[in-house]
């Protein structure tokens, strides 16, 4: 029970899907002659012995994303299934891959300033200054998260912090007139602290009618946001600067556009600790994923949304399968080759809107709640065909291909 119960939790910790983690439980439980039932929950995981009343509850919260601890784990229940391993030696074969280090803080760094230049450009800028501030400012939130991470437990404050160091920088830069587009050196750098994973792996409980779980993960999710919004804002106000209009995006040729996305895909493969052998999978299938969504924006007059959904049901076609053999969490490489698509530059718009509404009050003109409603509007819309993308091949890959055991 030890055993199994370790090994649910540590796969329910670092991000590995639900379903996935229950089935690699299970199957761990009959290799060792132990039927078992997994039920999890925000806060806790029980896994009793099928037909008993005999059961383990473990306090667990599924707060992080990290690849390389999930096929860590799931290599020693494949030991243990396929007999390789010895059951003695599970647990501390499992407790070992516990502590399977993350990306390195210099490679955590490195990618996130690589993160931030690419979400740059994919977001049109195109002014060296600009781009150079965004990483700068994207690297030092990232070596402040890894020293907070080793300080406090709470992972709201990593968010909040980094969000607030773009901001700064953002305010600084402009008192100092140091770039034309401020607006995108204070949101770029955010863009990287975006909980794609929780969402997705919300919206797949969701549709697995896990119907508390999933609320959980994206009420954790949204707390994350609101932090990273919270951050930006307090940085603005501290750096002394307003909240910076954000014209239109620029258009960004297909080339720049795709190298970009590669870039950004390599940067929260990196956060989530996915190996190096790895890496180059999830950064195929994001480049190709924006050419095809530049292709029906460009060419086919598509909207936003409808190209994020089309690429987003691509991504899913490919990695699916992949992940599933390589045993990774599904949300986390497939918001890696999504993540340049979230409606960023549109809640942007919404949030100074709303700032400019509450500092103007009563008399404030009716174009910034029409600006509100259309940006907030279509940052939703992108963010459920988003959601609805991703999900529905993978629900359909699981109820008819289910990945091997």
């Amino acid at each position: 029970m030890d055993t199994i119960a370790l090994a649910a939790t540590l796969l329910f910790t670092h991000g590995q899907t639900t379903e996935r983690t229950i089935v690699a439980a299970e199957r761990l439980g009959g290799a060792l002659g132990e039927p078992v039932r997994v039920l999890p929950y925000w806060g806790e995981l029980t896994v009793e012995i099928d037909g008993t009343q005999v059961s383990r509850i473990v306090p667990v919260k599924p707060l992080g994303v990290d690849m390389g601890k999930v096929l860590a784990i799931t290599t020693v229940v494949d030991e243990v299934c396929s007999g390789t391993l010895r059951a003695e030696a599970a647990r501390t074969a499992l407790a070992s891959a516990g502590r399977f280090p993350p990306a390195s803080t210099l490679r955590f760094a490195l990618f996130a300033a690589v993160g931030a230049l690419s979400l740059g450009v994919i977001f049109g800028a195109s002014e060296v200054t600009s781009l150079l501030l965004m990483a700068l400012s994207a690297a030092i939130g990232a070596l402040v998260r890894r020293w907070l991470s080793g300080v406090s437990g709470n992972p709201l404050i990593q968010p909040l912090s980094a969000a607030a160091i773009a901001g700064a920088v953002a305010a600084v830069a402009s008192r100092l007139h140091l770039s034309d587009g401020i607006a995108l050196v204070a949101f770029c750098p955010c863009m990287v602290l975006v909980p794609g994973p929780h969402l997705l792996n919300g919206a797949i409980d969701l549709a697995r009618t896990r119907i508390a779980l999933g609320i959980a993960r994206l009420v954790y999710a949204g707390l994350i946001v609101l932090m990273i919004c919270a951050g930006q804002l307090i940085g603005l106000i501290v750096g002394g600067a307003p909240l910076p209009a954000a014209g239109p995006a620029a258009p960004v040729p297909l080339i720049a556009d795709v190298i970009a996305a590669g870039g950004a895909v390599a940067a929260f493969g990196t956060f989530f600790s996915m190996p190096w052998r790895q890496l180059p999978f999830p950064i195929a299938a994001g480049m190709l994923a924006h050419a095809a969504r530049w292709a029906l924006i460009s060419f086919a007059g598509a909207n936003v949304a409808t190209g994020a959904f089309v690429a987003c049901v691509l991504v899913s076609v490919i990695v699916t399968p992949v992940v599933d053999r390589w045993h990774l969490p599904f949300a986390a490489v497939a918001f890696s080759a999504v993540v340049s698509m979230m409606p960023g530059f549109f809640l942007f718009h919404a949030a100074r809107a709303v700032v400019e509404l509450v500092s103007i009050g009563p008399s404030a003109p009716a174009t910034l709640l029409t600006t509100i409603a259309a940006n907030g509007a279509t940052a939703f819309l992108v963010i459920m065909a988003m959601t609805f993308g991703l999900i529905l091949p993978r629900m359909l890959f699981e109820r008819f291909l289910p990945a091997p055991t």
